[in-house]
């Protein structure tokens, strides 16, 4: 004998909501915190990037943070991170004029860290290289800038 069982519509749609927010990515917090910071001058730059059309010299997509130098080390904190691959820059912006300070053959003159640790000699780091993942939970990584 089959019986079939009739549930009305706001039930369906309650237990829909509880399985879509059971399943759904929740965000954290990810802190960063910054070592290798030399002086007070100027303001210390955190960018996260979500992806590699963004990386590594941005595209708007990109999450800016900014907080004042210590030599004793700073924090920056972006909040609500959704899961998945990112990859941190920080800079030590010495002069405080808001861009990334290079020599004549490109490379950066004022210090400056990746996820990853990442420090390639003759060109840019690649996304693939300093990415790292992010979880439900957040996370935590620690950037030298030199």
């Amino acid at each position: 004998m089959n019986s079939v069982l009739k549930l009305s519509p706001h039930v369906v749609t309650a237990a829909a909501c509880l399985v879509h927010w059971g399943t759904g990515a929740t965000a954290g917090d990810l802190t960063v915190t910054v070592s290798g910071v030399k002086g007070t001058q100027g303001v210390v730059v955190c960018v996260l990037h979500a992806g590699s059309a963004s990386f590594p010299n941005g595209n708007g997509s990109e999450v800016v943070t900014t907080v004042a130098p210590d030599p004793a080390g700073v924090t920056c904190v972006f909040p609500d991170v959704t899961p998945g691959q990112y990859t941190v820059a920080a800079m030590h912006d010495t002069n405080g004029n808001g861009q990334p300070d290079t020599n004549a053959l490109g490379i950066p003159s004022e210090p400056w860290g990746m996820s990853n640790g990442v420090r390639p000699r003759l060109r840019a780091p690649r996304f693939d290289e300093a990415s790292f993942p992010v979880t439900d939970q957040g996370g935590r990584l620690t950037i030298t800038v030199k």
